[in-house]
């Protein structure tokens, strides 16, 4: 299984589309069997939900995603975890564990706007 973690720094990002990049998981029989990093493509309206199944991820994990992307998704037949947050390291060890839980989105839709690749402000803040 390879999981997308939408990640910002050691962090799992808290708005899925505006990170600045995607930590790809392989875990197979509760091992990680492999890591990769990819910068995120930019935020248009389909284009990440293509990029990340280019990579073949099976699951998008983030903190927070709107109803939009969560659709692109499930059209791709990928799955979505929301509600995710903490230390990458943390989440991984769950992923391999297969306790991961997904939770609420944790930010309203367009609050995003300023966060991550374009940090001017909206719901999180360095």
């Amino acid at each position: 299984m390879r999981y997308a973690i939408a990640k910002d720094g050691d962090v799992v990002s808290a708005h899925f589309g505006r990170c600045p990049e995607y930590l790809l998981v392989d875990v197979e029989n509760s091992k990680i069997t492999k890591e990769q990093i990819v910068m995120n493509p930019g935020h248009e309206p389909g284009a990440i939900p293509h990029f990340l199944k280019l990579h073949k991820a099976d699951v998008v994990i983030a903190g927070g995603m709107g109803q939009r992307a969560i659709q692109f998704f499930k059209e791709l037949e990928m799955d979505v975890m929301v509600g995710v947050s903490g230390e990458i390291a943390t989440i991984k060890k769950n992923l391999a564990e297969g306790t991961l839980k997904s939770g609420e989105s944790t930010c309203d839709p367009k609050s995003g706007r300023g966060y991550g690749l374009d940090r001017q402000g909206g719901c999180h803040h360095d």
